[in-house]
């Protein structure tokens, strides 16, 4: 069986929306963008490093339909090799309608989403979920994931959607590797879903 793996940009106060660009999820939100002036090559080599092995993409509309106008056009430039890894792998897409799926090897997810992602799992070893905020909270608060990969900037933006939202659920995670800080401030969280939910205690039960 396959791992789901989501790979999470978000700032200190955990906003995840639009970190790539002005246009990409501009609702309600001023400031698109804000992770490019924060990447260095640490951080490039990281993520690069996280695509390694990657046999399946599991994107939601919005983030496939940014990446379907983009990515097929850029392979054989500086991508180092990330075009190339994007066109050739199967793009699974979650969409309540029915969307134009133009980008070759794009197969939209049918309406019962555990049963679709476990047939991913089964058919994939290395699943990537790329961006796709809205779609992720759906992962998280359903708990169909398997690794949250976590770069947390050294930023707060006070607005914004949160990586975990209000319909976030308990849920025990595990830290696969230490963390990884890089000179900027930045931090590399790799975690595991872990079984249960959170216990509570006493700390002033032995004083």
């Amino acid at each position: 069986m396959g791992l789901i793996h989501i790979e999470m940009f978000a700032t200190l106060d955990l906003v995840g929306q639009a970190p790539g660009g002005p246009d990409e999820d501009p609702e309600g939100f001023s400031f698109g963008g804000w992770q490019a002036p924060l990447i260095d090559e640490t951080t490039g080599a990281q993520i690069l490093a996280a695509y390694e092995g990657t046999d399946a993409l599991l994107l939601g509309r919005r983030t496939y339909d940014i990446f379907a106008a983009y990515w097929p056009h850029q392979e054989g430039g500086q991508d180092n090799g990330i075009a190339t890894l994007f066109n050739k792998v199967p793009k699974y897409v979650a969409s309540r309608g029915n969307p134009d799926l133009p980008w070759a090897g794009s197969t939209q997810l049918g309406p019962d989403l555990s049963a679709a992602v476990r047939e991913i799992r089964d058919r994939h070893e290395n699943v990537k979920v790329v961006g796709s905020l809205n779609f992720v909270q759906t992962l998280l608060r359903e708990k169909l994931f398997d690794r949250l990969d976590l770069w947390v900037h050294p930023i707060v933006l006070g607005v914004g959607k949160k990586v975990f939202d209000d319909g976030a659920v308990p849920t025990n995670l595990t830290l696969v590797e230490p963390p990884i800080a890089v000179p900027n401030g930045t931090v590399y969280l790799r975690y595991g879903l872990a079984e249960g939910t959170p216990e509570t205690g006493d700390m002033t039960a032995d004083r």
